[in-house]
């Protein structure tokens, strides 16, 4: 009895024990979780590819976000659930890589060390087709010649770096400087997620303007100066009597030039972008230039057409047209440093036909182009607050015009926004006898539409728009405020009513996009040299209206960016 008794409850406390077993057991799975397991290589460079090994990823590439070393965004190349395949963003730091995706964010335990890509040095003359490779750095050194005949192929993400003068193997002390010379090619291919960079040799924080030559593009396309005529900056040879309006340079875009534009020769620099009778058949788009020591770009004749240009803190002038210039710019944005001007007097447009020498001459011009490029849908911001002659702040001149036209100049500017500079347009008739910047006007072969200057340091009207050698300040008001042209001044008292974006003069960070209800998202003319089927046509007047498209692939701190 006694053991029975015992064997009962020996058996209730199994059962006991089983059902206490049963009620914890918990059938439900762990949710999985994002992860990080590796990171091959764990050191690259610039532009180079990792592959992020882990759990949970998305297998859409835009629903992940990867990060290098804080804030640097990779661009995502394929995505699987368990594997990213990333390129190293160009402001990549060495640390942890960080996935972000469905509202989790993980970073790897694994160290990522960013690497240096080996620097190639190049100098004097390419003869061959040559191809420059993201993997690589290349160092221009002195004066670099693409000869007739050979096509120059630069990868998308490849870092080229302008050697200063010390480094000219010549001795002759010419910042690097590529030149792609007549009946050469450069195809330059970046991309939005991975543009070209053309930067100073000179590391993070020591870099300024002119630290380099620039680039420099020389086709067949007409110009008006006679044969055998020298180019500016000690760049070789000379020009040809070219007439091949359809000439082709190749191609370039998403291109940034960063501190180039170096002083050579007195009154003859090399700029960011130079352009000598490019053509037509040339494509060119998405190009930034910042911290230039000359103008930003030049244009010396040719038929090239351009679009969505950025001149950051020139030193000299933004858009500067000469030598028989006839081709189309739709969209550029330039945004000024208030403390860095000229002693030639800063200007946003400078255009000019021929020198005060009165060479060639007018009239017919002797057979040869007038400068009558047609620009639409520009921007240029000057400065936000009082104007500063910038000789004592790091300039070695004031500021002058927006818009400074003269010497039989014919360009024609469209639906475009000039802010805070002293004065708006200058119509200058010039010096040499004969000149026609007048009589272009008279003609209508000089056209201003759409136009507004948004002058916010003078409050008189009456010196925004003034005349000058030979046209009176009240002949070049007649013709700039003539109703059917559609132009407006906004003066200092309304200036709040085009609605900036608080961010517009940020140098490091500028919003260019203009506030909901602005009144330069609306009111552009298309008429006369506008109509051309080359242009867009945008209702709104300045470079931008609702989409930004500087986002992405420019850099508005090239000054404190690693190139390596």
């Amino acid at each position: 009895m006694q053991v029975a008794s015992k064997l009962a409850y020996a058996l209730l406390i199994l059962f006991g024990l089983t059902i206490a077993f049963s009620a914890c057991k918990n059938n439900d799975q762990p949710a999985p979780v994002l992860g990080i397991t590796g990171i091959s290589p764990a050191t690259a460079p610039v532009n180079g590819t990792v592959a992020i090994t882990g759990t949970q990823f998305s297998a859409t590439p835009a629903s992940n976000t990867v990060t290098f070393g804080g804030n640097a965004v990779a661009e995502i190349l394929s995505a699987s659930t368990t594997q990213l395949v990333v390129r190293v963003p160009a402001n990549a730091q060495s640390g942890a890589i960080s996935v972000t995706t469905g509202g989790q964010t993980i970073s790897s335990t694994q160290v990522f060390s960013l690497g240096t890509r080996a620097v190639v040095p190049k100098s004097l003359t390419i003869t061959a087709n040559e191809t420059w490779t993201s993997d690589n750095v290349y160092q221009l050194n002195g004066f670099v010649y693409v000869r007739s005949g050979a096509t120059l192929t630069i990868q998308p993400g490849t870092i080229i770096k302008g050697g200063g003068r010390d480094a000219d193997p010549s001795g002759q002390q010419k910042g690097g400087t590529l030149i792609i010379e007549a009946g050469a090619k450069i195809d330059a291919r970046g991309t939005a997620t991975n543009p070209i960079v053309f930067t100073s040799s000179k590391p993070a924080g020591q870099r300024g303007y002119g630290d380099w030559g620039g680039i420099v593009l020389i086709g067949k396309a007409p110009i008006n100066q006679p044969a055998a005529t020298g180019f500016e900056g000690g760049i070789s040879g000379q020009t040809g009597s070219y007439s091949d309006v359809n000439d082709n340079s190749g191609i370039m875009q998403y291109v940034r030039i960063e501190f180039p534009g170096i002083a050579l020769l007195a009154n003859s620099e090399i700029n960011g972008l130079t352009l000598y009778g490019v053509g037509a058949g040339t494509t060119i788009d998405h190009i930034q230039v910042s911290y230039s020591g000359d103008d930003s770009y030049e244009w010396f004749g040719g038929t090239v057409n351009m679009k969505y240009l950025v001149a950051l803190r020139g030193f000299d002038d933004d858009w500067d047209t000469d030598w028989g210039y006839s081709g189309k710019v739709q969209y550029g944005v330039a945004l000024r440093d208030p403390n860095v001007a000229d002693q030639s007097s800063s200007n946003g447009f400078e255009s000019d036909n021929f020198k005060d020498n009165g060479q060639p001459a007018t009239g017919p011009n002797a057979g040869l182009p007038l400068t009558s490029p047609v620009f639409a849908n520009m921007s240029n911001f000057a400065f936000s607050s009082t104007p500063s002659n910038a000789v004592t702040a790091g300039g070695s001149g004031p500021y002058q015009s927006g818009m400074h036209l003269r010497r039989n100049t014919t360009i024609s500017i469209f639906n475009s926004l000039l802010a805070g500079y002293p004065e708006g347009l200058r119509l200058d008739n010039g010096t040499a006898p004969g000149n026609g910047t007048a009589a272009n006007i008279a003609a209508g072969t000089l056209q201003l539409r759409g136009i507004v200057l948004a002058n916010d340091e003078i409050p008189n009207s009456t010196t925004v728009v003034r005349g000058a050698g030979g046209i009176t300040n009240a002949q070049a008001q007649e013709f700039f405020n003539t109703a059917a042209f559609g132009n407006k001044i906004v003066t200092a008292a309304d200036i709040a009513t085009l609605l900036f974006n608080p961010a517009t003069f940020t140098l490091t960070g500028p919003n260019f996009l203009p506030g909901t209800g602005s009144p330069l998202l609306t009111g552009a003319v298309w008429d006369g040299k506008g109509a051309d089927a080359f242009f867009t046509k945008e209702p709104f007047r300045g470079a931008f209206g609702t989409a930004n498209w500087t986002a992405g692939w420019t850099n508005w701190d090239p000054q404190n960016t690693p190139y390596n």
